[in-house]
């Protein structure tokens, strides 16, 4: 009887290792070649990726089924997955060979089984950087809507893998708006965000401890807007704006939004106190969109000569200023210099961004304006502070608006936002920036679901990198928020 039962474990062990050894033969071996790569969406291929990235997911565009995928370093290391239309690449395996193959090739060796057989396309390569990319990303994420939104909230997500979750949200503070979240120096212990409406105020976060600030002093057209922190952590440099919008009845671009004022002030976060300078803040310019040199030595500004709004909204351009700063005695130089002389051109900068490391600056580009993210010609623009050179990053830009962009704490990655997928929605696409100041193809931030931005109804908004998760809860943000703000004072 023994034996019996022995002799029928042996046949069956038998069958499933010939089953076993087949398919695989049939997988690596026995299928026709098709001299292409196969379609696949998102389109990650040929692009360099940071080995501590969560996997990058996606659909095959291709006829048959089952998919099969062996992901391969040097044709030797490697892990083999079977799927239907769609991957999910195990988690641990992907880490596991980026992270050892550092500064190599990733291949993705694509079969599929069709009517006549299996089936083997020219394989998918990713360079793997040897640079990581910071953990977190924080964004906003609004509908694309143009005078009211819904539901909004502003998000943290490990990008070491697929875990999202709110900073803040909306619905919990009456559905105002909540916008412009800040960091310095990606600490994710030191922010800061603006929430509007009933209960307006900038939240600020110094290493857990949570205050709002009404920022508005009576000589301001409005209350902080636009932020960047002094890296030293101090100052935070805002600008006040009385911002307006209109609307095109035939024009490629459906909405105008532009400053009938501006100017720029610096918060002091220790004295509570807000004071400018009248070269920075003037009733002969529009000032906006302030930015720090790294060492905290000079400040960045977008500058257009005042102008009657909105009759000659098409015919405002801004310029990108430099002025110099001294930390230890909160004074700014006695002259102004002029880095982009955008208006000479007909054109029009903002959203200035310094490399922490590259000693160079990215900024938005368009026909004319303020607000890049409704502008379809908008582009990113580089700029090497060395020389003064300025190239048009072809290889990220797009037909479609490409626009607010943030700089990982290492100089090697740039994330910006993008409507290339649809003209509608804003996605965020990452690109590596190489020793050499180029900019690699751009990559979509990816989804545990490949299909995710098909059905997601939702734009990404300033998106940020921060070097770890936020740690306090939203229920003590909610709490602070529905306080009463601190009026800051006039220095």
């Amino acid at each position: 009887m023994i034996s019996d039962y022995i002799h029928t474990f042996c046949r069956i062990f038998l069958v499933l290792f010939v089953a076993l050894f087949s398919s695989c033969r049939g997988f690596t071996d026995t299928y026709v070649r098709i001299d292409r790569p196969a379609a696949i969406y998102p389109a990650y291929q040929s692009t360099t990726i940071p080995y501590n990235m969560a996997p990058l997911n996606f659909a095959v565009r291709e006829e048959g089924s089952p998919f099969r995928a062996r992901f391969s370093v040097a044709g030797k290391d490697s892990f083999d997955i079977q799927f239907t239309t769609q991957t999910d690449i195990p988690l641990r395996k992907w880490k596991k060979l980026l992270k050892k193959h550092r500064g190599e090739s990733l291949h993705v060796s694509l079969f599929a089984k069709q009517s006549q057989g299996w089936v083997r396309y020219t394989d998918l390569v990713f360079f793997i950087a040897s640079e990581a990319i910071d953990p977190y990303l924080v964004y906003r994420l609004i509908e694309p809507g143009y005078e009211v939104w819904g539901k909004m909230g502003i998000y943290q997500r490990c990008i070491e893998n697929f875990d999202e979750s709110p900073v803040i949200l909306n619905s919990l503070t009456g559905g105002n708006c909540m916008n412009c979240h800040s960091f310095c120096r990606y600490n994710p212990d030191k922010m800061l965000f603006h929430t509007r409406g009933k209960y307006a105020g900038t939240l600020f976060v110094n290493d857990g401890i949570l205050s709002k600030i009404n920022t508005k002093t009576p000589e301001m057209v409005s209350a902080g807007v636009y932020p960047r922190w002094h890296p030293e952590g101090r100052y935070v440099a805002f600008s006040n704006n009385t911002t307006k919008q209109n609307f095109h009845t035939i024009h490629a671009n459906k909405v105008e939004v532009y400053d009938m004022a501006s100017g720029i002030v610096i918060y002091d976060t220790e004295t509570n106190t807000v004071f400018t300078d009248s070269l920075i803040s003037s009733q002969n310019s529009f000032e906006t969109f302030p930015e720090w040199s790294p060492d905290g030595r000079f400040m960045y500004f977008c500058s257009a000569i005042t102008s009657p709004m909105p009759m000659q909204y098409n015919s405002l351009y801004y310029d990108l200023l430099r002025i110099s700063f001294d930390p230890s005695t909160a004074r700014f130089g006695n002259k102004v210099d002029t880095l982009v002389h955008a208006s000479a051109m007909g054109k029009s900068v903002s959203l200035p961004r310094v490399s922490p490391v590259n000693n160079c600056l990215v900024f938005c580009l368009s026909n004319y304006g303020t607000f890049p993210i409704w502008h379809k010609e908008n582009d990113l623009y580089l700029l090497d502070l060395e020389n003064g050179k300025i190239a048009n990053m072809a290889n990220i830009n797009s037909v479609e608006s490409d626009s607010y962009h943030s700089w990982s704490s290492n100089g090697r990655w740039l994330v910006f936002g993008s409507r290339r997928l649809d003209g509608m929605f804003t996605r965020l696409f990452i690109c590596y920036f190489d020793v050499s100041g180029i900019a690699h193809t751009p990559f979509l931030l990816p989804q545990k679901d490949p299909l995710y931005y098909d059905y997601s109804l939702k734009s990404y908004n300033i998106p940020e990198f921060i070097s770890g998760k936020i740690k306090i809860p939203v229920r003590q943000f909610v709490k602070t928020i529905l306080e009463g703000a601190i009026n800051a004072k006039s220095n």
